[in-house]
């Protein structure tokens, strides 16, 4: 620890106890400052900043429980240690009541003095760290992984905006792979539970004997292999948020127990009986038609209700057309720095064919798409051949069918315009030799364009 970043001031009219205090603290790192009196005292606050003051009860003129309510007042943040050679209830009480950390009497005993400073040091540091903390956090609470700057996003950016701030349940809709768990996350960032964990819950991967135990937790013994208590997502979620993503899929026996912990915010791990009282904020996540599911009696109408109080709908990738060439320099500034690779820019014929694509994998796909041209691709660029064969091939066009040969001929093509018709170094890296490279170039027709 460094002391020299801590201040103390020592306000005591006699000069024996000032010059010990002085000593005991210079020798421990801190940076001291002493008075005799409390016109000195706050003469010395104006010009230097300290962050405890030793305050004398009993002095001429302004007493210690006077001047100890005017340094408050010009530094709330000063913590204030009365000294006192009148071990009474009174002198003591009044000194906590007008805000004083602690008392010691004199004679003063060093190692008490040592172990209340450290005391006050330790939550001054843990109160600067959660305070740096929280400052980080909401650096990085900003909407930056939701990226697009059409209508459509704009509009979801001000629907995150607005449920945030309150702790509404919410229902994100839309296609597999438009970004709803990023949805979910930027709510829970903006929210007032941002301090606390957002805990995913994915049901549609989870098998349903297992989901209850996922959700609630369960005691040792509960069933076979259940050698231990554990938690369950909801309480790993009490102050924060829990997202349910395919909320759809659970099946409708947990569909009553999810309904139940929703209205009472309160259930028992499986195979106990503690009944566990949870805080937390729900999120959900489908690309199910829920309406149907609740008339086909597949979900339930008052869980359904309960789940839909505020709806964010997330538009499709093929309808914000115009968020494609900056979804996808996101993607490659991310994966360049993951992968180590000098890639700064897209060519603008595979920027094109990026733009003309439908998407139906949505965002997802578009990451995928960047992330495998950038593995196959040299720097510092993306260019078309790099792109998947579904977008489009070599040549512009698209393949006629999914066959091996069409494949093979496509990335046969490829390479040997990346090694810009070396036939050895193709040959190498097709990991075949020169002979039935040349077989290949004559079968499938290929030209040097």
């Amino acid at each position: 620890m460094n002391n020299k970043n801590y201040g103390i001031l020592i306000v005591d009219d006699e000069k024996i106890v000032r010059e010990s205090l002085y000593k005991w603290f210079l020798e421990d790192g801190y940076r001291v400052d002493t008075a005799e009196n409390a016109a000195e005292a706050l003469r010395k606050l104006q010009s230097a900043t300290f962050d405890i003051a030793f305050v004398d009860i009993k002095m001429p003129g302004m007493d210690g429980l006077e001047l100890q309510r005017h340094l408050k007042d010009i530094d709330k943040s000063l913590t204030v240690i009365i000294i006192t050679a009148f071990a009474s209830v009174d002198s003591a009480v009044r000194a906590l009541k007008d805000g004083a950390y602690d008392y010691v009497t004199k004679p003063i005993d060093p190692d008490e003095l040592t172990h209340i400073v450290n005391n006050i040091i330790n939550q001054k540091k843990l109160l600067t760290e959660n305070i740096q903390l929280r400052e980080k956090i909401d650096e990085l609470t900003q909407f930056d992984e939701i990226v697009g700057d059409s209508l459509q996003i704009k509009k979801v950016f001000e629907l995150i905006s607005t449920v945030a701030k309150t702790d509404t349940t919410v229902l994100i809709r839309g296609e597999s792979g438009t970004g709803k768990e990023l949805v979910a996350r930027a709510i829970h960032a903006h929210s007032s539970r941002k301090y606390f964990p957002i805990i995913p819950v994915n049901c549609g991967a989870i098998n349903d004997n297992l989901l209850e135990s996922e959700l609630f937790g369960h005691e040792k013994g509960a069933f076979t292999g259940a050698q231990y208590r554990r938690k369950g997502k909801f309480e790993m979620a009490d102050g924060g948020s829990i997202f349910f993503d395919e909320i759809g899929c659970v099946s409708e026996r947990l569909q009553v127990d999810l309904l139940r912990v929703l209205e009472a915010k309160q259930f028992t791990r499986v195979g106990g009986e503690q009944v566990i009282n949870v805080d937390v904020r729900v999120i959900c996540a489908t690309n199910k038609d829920l309406e149907l599911a609740v008339k086909e009696g597949k979900f339930r109408e008052d869980l359904y209700y309960r789940l839909n109080v505020f709806t964010i709908f997330l538009p499709p990738l093929r309808e914000r057309k115009s968020d494609i060439p900056q979804l996808a320099n996101h993607f490659m500034k991310k994966f360049s720095q993951v992968m180590n690779k000098p890639v700064t820019q897209i060519d603008p014929e595979a920027m094109d064919v990026l733009v003309r694509y439908d998407w139906p994998g949505n965002i997802r796909e578009l990451a995928n798409a960047i992330e495998r041209a950038m593995v196959v691709g040299k720097p510092p660029q993306i260019s078309k051949e790099d792109l998947p064969f579904q977008l489009i091939n070599t040549n512009g066009i698209k393949p006629a069918s999914d066959s091996i040969e069409e494949i093979e001929k496509i990335h046969i093509l490829k390479i040997l315009n990346q090694c810009n018709w070396n036939i050895s170094k193709s040959a190498e890296v097709l990991d075949i030799d020169r002979a039935t490279l040349y077989n290949k170039i004559n079968k499938y027709n290929l030209k040097n364009r």
